[in-house]
């Protein structure tokens, strides 16, 4: 993708390889007039890391939590006021590994559940300063417009859900899924910044 740069925040590590730290996030959708919508939350535009962003809920992996599907339920409820009844509400989606090349790094995974019957998210106010419901392609073309800071897994995942018509159908293609980690490298050459997905050309050159 040679035109996605890194986020702020993302910034360029020229030294050792920081360690990514274990992360959990969900994409929380529901049956709209349109097709699915995603919740989409907006990260304080104070913060140091991913200021301003528009996300899925979610953060790191705390050892109380006992695992990723439970972090994802605690930051779930903590940004969201959004509470599910179990784990086996979360159906995993995809895994996110920050590039090498970035200083703050996660290794996220990334869940989709259905939004619970009657319930209103509500944004906690301080990590979440915002939120929304939004069509996969009206995020996309709302990032496009520059009008969404959306970061580049966010893009990605978001990408994905573009082609389900209904909730259902996108958990159940999920639970097929054989979730596999996707770790993208930044490349600079030329003065330009690049974001190379593996498999793309020039991915795999030192």
């Amino acid at each position: 993708m040679a035109n996605q740069r890194p986020a702020a925040g993302e910034e360029w590590n020229p030294g050792d390889e920081t360690p990514a730290r274990q992360a959990a996030s969900v994409l929380v959708l529901r049956d709209g007039p349109d097709g699915p919508e995603v919740l989409l939350v907006q990260r304080n535009p104070e913060a140091r890391f991913m200021g301003g962003a528009w996300v899925f809920p979610g953060g790191s992996v705390h050892h109380e939590d006992g695992g990723h599907a439970g972090a994802a339920l605690r930051e779930l409820e903590e940004e969201a006021a959004l509470t599910l009844a179990g784990e086996d509400e979360l159906v995993p989606y995809s895994r996110w590994i920050t590039p090498a090349e970035v200083k703050i790094r996660f290794d996220t995974y990334f869940y989709l559940a259905r939004a619970p019957e009657g319930a209103e998210p509500v944004c906690d106010g301080e990590e979440c300063v915002a939120l929304g419901w939004y069509r996969p392609s009206q995020a996309l073309e709302e990032s496009e417009r520059g009008e969404l800071s959306l970061v580049f897994p966010t893009v990605k995942n978001i990408e994905g859900l573009t082609e389900f018509a209904t909730v259902e159908e996108a958990l159940a293609e999920a639970r097929t899924r054989d979730v596999v980690p996707v770790q993208p490298r930044v490349v600079a050459s030329d003065g330009e910044v690049r974001v190379l997905m593996p498999g793309e050309p020039g991915y795999d050159r030192e």
